[in-house]
């Protein structure tokens, strides 16, 4: 490994539990997060990075690598997010395969019931020769994004400890609650003033992601009519029933499932309830603004052809948007887009440029102020005891994160 502090530092990040909290009202959602961040800001302090803060109204760490230039470039920031998602966070033992000969099963757990074999992952063969940190199967790993914020940390290491390599200045920052969807919404362009940023945030070796889902979250609500069943001619009304009913009124082609590229989709993702009332929540995304539009007036016609079926309405939708495809601001000036891509390609990367069927930080920062794509940074199989990452591939995030400041430098 040519950073040596860069998977300890990983592993000891991962082993922290910092799962956000989507029914906190907290900035951030949990003490632990608190904690972890104020971490953070010690070992940047121990480092060799200035100015570093804690910003207690958005739970952002961010600090500062000094130009050691003699004329003035524009401020690069590196961004990554320290939360992790809704699986089991908790007593994470992170394993190490060495030398993965990129055909073999990789059992997770001592009994086998969970493993990374290529029939389900095929990807799999693109890591033979790597060295992988898998989970022990029972939680997530964190590397979504744990890794993003050793690999920065790694980075901006390496530049306080080797001066001979020429940069301006440098932001970072470090923020919780991006699993949650609420994490940038706090975020300070003005206390981070940078002229571009990345999240490092992305997946598989070598994406450079500029284009994001635009996002709104859906809450139906259905008011049902218990009675007892014996008598419940022309009288009940179930709930239940009219969640399938709403459900099946919506496209039933137009979800993840069945989607790919550049398709949108009507995601629901819970539904609790009882004959007397019940709740879906669903996520919508859609590419296109106009198209995000489109997929609220569907979800609003299928609710009101449903209460006309009664005297009073008994299904009510509430929507409100989470984010906006990044692509809209950054089209505009694709100076840091292409600043990444010459950085890969200066590495012998191939760039890897799609959009995310997902969105980042970066997607809400741009719309700030702050022209923010997204960088690998490595995990695959995000959000679940499958999760892993390659050691090779974190050390190529950290290798592009110092060609970019070695780039910027010569603005």
């Amino acid at each position: 490994m040519a950073y040596d502090t860069l998977v300890p530092r990983f592993l000891r990040y991962v082993k922290v539990n910092t799962r956000s909290d989507p029914n906190s009202t907290t900035v951030p959602s949990t003490p632990d997060l608190v904690k972890f961040a104020h971490n953070l800001a010690q070992e940047m302090k121990d480092i060799g990075l200035q100015d570093v803060r804690y910003l207690k109204d958005s739970g952002y760490v961010i600090g500062t690598v000094p130009s050691n230039l003699d004329h003035q470039v524009p401020v690069v920031g590196f961004l990554g997010h320290f939360d992790t998602a809704d699986f089991n966070s908790e007593n994470i033992k992170p394993q190490i395969v060495h030398d993965y000969d990129g055909h073999s099963t990789i059992k997770l757990d001592e009994a086998g019931n969970y493993t990374l074999n290529t029939t389900d992952f095929p990807f799999l063969s693109n890591y033979a020769g790597h060295t992988l940190i898998t989970t022990d199967g029972s939680t997530l790993l964190g590397a979504d994004d744990k890794s993003g914020v050793a690999e920065i940390m790694t980075a901006m290491e390496y530049l306080v400890q080797h001066p001979e390599v020429k940069h301006g200045e440098i932001r970072v920052g470090f923020g919780p609650d991006e699993e949650i969807g609420t994490g940038a919404d706090h975020f300070s362009v003005k206390d981070f003033n940078a002229d571009f940023a990345y999240t490092v945030d992305g997946g598989a070796e070598g994406q450079l992601e500029y284009e994001t889902f635009n996002a709104a979250a859906m809450k139906v609500t259905i008011q049902g009519k218990n009675v007892h069943t014996g008598t419940a001619k022309d009288t009940m009304i179930n709930a239940l029933q009219l969640a399938v009913d709403f459900q099946n009124g919506l496209p039933q082609d137009e979800v993840p499932e069945k989607t790919d590229g550049l398709d949108g989709f009507f995601h629901l993702y819970q539904l609790n309830g009882t004959v007397e009332a019940a709740e879906m929540l669903y996520l919508l995304r859609d590419f296109e603004r106009d198209g995000l539009e489109a997929r609220k007036e569907k979800a609003k016609a299928v609710a009101a052809k449903l209460n006309q079926q009664f005297d009073q309405k008994r299904v009510n939708v509430e929507i409100h948007d989470q984010y906006y495809n990044m692509r809209d601001v950054l089209e505009k000036d694709m100076s840091s887009v292409e600043l990444a891509k010459k950085a890969l390609e200066n590495l012998n990367i191939k760039p890897l440029i799609d959009p995310v069927r997902g969105g980042t930080d970066g997607s809400k920062i741009s719309f700030m102020g702050l022209p923010t794509p997204n960088l690998f940074a490595g995990p695959e199989n995000m959000h679940g005891r499958y999760e892993f990452i390659s050691q090779q591939v974190m050390a190529k995030a950290v290798d592009v994160i110092l060609e970019i400041s070695r780039l910027n430098g010569k603005a």
